[in-house]
C-alpha cells in the first residue's frame, strides 16, 4: 500500500509540473486581402485589350491595343462594389502588320487623329460572386457611346514583394457598325461583330 501511494504521489507531481503544450497558430497568408474598398491604378505594361473579328468569312483575325490606362476600385469581399474607368489609346492598335495598323488608324476604321481614345466607364455589377459577375457600363468609341455588358472575371489579388496588385478580365461582344465603323461589313469581307477581351492588372493606389 505504501509503495502504491508513493507512486501515485510522484505521478501527480509530474503531471502538475509538466508544461502545457502550446499549439502554434497558423501564420497569416502573405498578401491576403482585407475587406474594404481598395483603389488601383492600371499597370500599362501588364494590361492589354484584344479584339477578334471574322475575316473573309473564313478565319478569326486577332489584334490588340497596347496602351491601356485608367483606374478601378473594389471591395475584395463584395465584387458588386467594383467600379472601372478605363481608357485605350487608338494609336496603340497592333495587328502585327504595319500597313494594316495604318489602315486601322484611318477614317475607314478608328479615325485615330479625330478620336484618339476609346473609353469604358462602368455603371454597376450584376450577379456578383467571389469569381466575378456581369459588368455593365458605357463604351465610347469614335464619338459614339453605347451601353455594353461584359463577363467580368476576378483573377486575383496578392503582394508578391512588389506591392499589392490585383487583376480582372472582361469579355464582351459589340457590333462595330453601332459605332460608325462599317468598312467591309456590306460585302461580308470583315465581320460586324467583334469580341473584345480586356485584361487588367492594377497597382494599389497610394
Amino acid at each position: 500500500m505504501l509503495l502504491i501511494a508513493t507512486v501515485a504521489t510522484l505521478a501527480a507531481s509530474l503531471t502538475v509540473a509538466a508544461p502545457a503544450v502550446q499549439t502554434p497558430s497558423a501564420p497569416a497568408a502573405k498578401g491576403a486581402p482585407a475587406a474594404g474598398m481598395r483603389s488601383f491604378t492600371v499597370d500599362g505594361v501588364h494590361s492589354k485589350a484584344l479584339f477578334r473579328v471574322m475575316h473573309m468569312g473564313a478565319g478569326q483575325f486577332w489584334g490588340r491595343f497596347n496602351d491601356v490606362s485608367g483606374t478601378y476600385s473594389f471591395d475584395p469581399s463584395d465584387l458588386a462594389t467594383a467600379k472601372f474607368d478605363v481608357t485605350i489609346a487608338i494609336e496603340s492598335v497592333d495587328s502585327g502588320n504595319g500597313d494594316l495598323d495604318k489602315h486601322l488608324r484611318s477614317p475607314d476604321f478608328f479615325s485615330a487623329k479625330d478620336f484618339p481614345t476609346m473609353t469604358f466607364r462602368s455603371t454597376g455589377v450584376e450577379g456578383a460572386s467571389a469569381a466575378g459577375g456581369m459588368l455593365k457600363g458605357d463604351l465610347t468609341m469614335k464619338g459614339v457611346t453605347k451601353p455594353v455588358t461584359a463577363k467580368l472575371e476576378y483573377t486575383g489579388m496578392a503582394d508578391m514583394g512588389r506591392g499589392m496588385k490585383s487583376g480582372f478580365e472582361a469579355t464582351f461582344t459589340i457590333k462595330r457598325s453601332d459605332f460608325g465603323i462599317t468598312y467591309g461589313v456590306d460585302k461580308g469581307a470583315i465581320g460586324d461583330e467583334v469580341r473584345v477581351t480586356v485584361a487588367l492588372e492594377g497597382n494599389l493606389a497610394k
